[in-house]
């Protein structure tokens, strides 16, 4: 495995371009500066989530829980992490030949809570436009393994519930809930709300889709699917990097990342070729998560796959086993 991590980011630089930003934003006004607040301009809502988590009785709970084997002694390789609550297995396959090269990377992780299964954002923040690399996110919340979660960040709509903590109830699309008895299942966000998936278990959600797997079977049409309907993002048809999660079995997971986009290495996949590789790994439910550049799978402090735009791009949040 190969570590692609880069230099983090300084602080200070980051401030003085969002300063030039939010300036250019107010000089430009109409339709390019609505753009560019809409999509640039970084907009806390949670300025310490962490604090905010800590400050409900049930997440701080649930946090002592899935924190408690942190320190246990662990067996790490290149390709494995064993403790006595969590086993996580790497792997890389590569189908195909020449043009039609296909490789993707699969981690296969057990836990004995579902509450070790994790989220974090960029920066500790929530809000629109907060962004940082998977490895800088991953590296700030000890993970062990982590890949690129929903973008949240990129849109103002969705149900939002990572930790146990309800962040956003927007319901828009087809989302996915886990529970905290380890099961996981696609479900309509516009049926309900955040409330009653906190009532009934929930201790994380993701929002972006489409759902792949559901009962063990491939969804049909998600080759035409499209998530939003805001400005870059349309669609996600075509052969392109992705990033999944499926369910095997209770608080049995996993994670997959494809590359894409480099041919003779990986060409990518449409979301049915996703779907049936979900399948074939043994999920009863999976669901497709944010792809293209921000595909990433990070394991034991390096970058295993090959992010499609020569290295890792900033996103939102990331899911992650610490």
């Amino acid at each position: 495995m190969r570590d692609e991590r880069q230099t983090r980011p300084r602080r200070t630089r980051r401030g003085i371009i969002a300063g030039l930003v939010a300036t250019l934003v107010l000089s430009l006004g109409g339709a390019t500066g609505w753009a560019l607040d809409r999509f640039v301009v970084r907009h806390v809502e949670i300025a310490d989530v962490a604090a905010y988590e800590a400050s409900q009785a049930a997440s701080a709970e649930a946090t002592d829980e899935a924190t408690e084997g942190t320190a246990r002694a662990a067996e790490v390789t290149d390709d494995s992490y064993t403790s006595d609550d969590t086993s996580i297995s790497i792997s890389q396959v590569t189908q195909g030949s020449g043009d039609d090269t296909v490789t993707y990377y699969v981690a296969d992780v057990t836990i004995d809570d579902a509450t070790q299964l994790r989220s974090a954002f960029a920066d500790n923040q929530f809000g629109e436009n907060i962004t940082d690399l998977v490895s800088t996110i991953a590296t700030d919340n000890d993970a062990v393994l982590a890949i690129n979660g929903d973008y949240y960040g990129f849109r103002d709509s969705g149900i939002v519930i990572r930790n146990g903590v309800v962040y956003r109830d927007d319901p828009a699309r087809t989302g996915l809930a886990i529970y905290t008895d380890g099961s996981m299942r696609v479900y309509d966000e516009t049926a309900t709300t955040a409330d009653e998936l906190l009532t009934d278990g929930v201790w994380q959600t993701l929002s972006f889709g489409p759902a792949l797997v559901t009962g063990g079977e491939v969804v049909s049409g998600i080759d035409d699917v499209e998530i939003d309907t805001n400005v870059g993002n349309h669609s996600i048809q075509g052969e392109q990097p992705r990033t999944a999660i499926g369910i095997i079995d209770e608080n049995h997971f996993v994670f997959v990342v494809v590359d894409g986009r480099e041919t003779g290495y990986s060409r990518g996949v449409t979301m049915t070729e996703l779907a049936g590789i979900m399948q074939g790994l043994g999920a009863t439910e999976a669901y497709n998560l944010d792809g293209g550049g921000s595909s990433e799978l990070w394991f034991n402090g390096e970058v295993v796959n090959q992010p499609s735009n020569g290295g890792e791009r900033a996103t939102s949040d990331i899911l992650y086993i610490g």
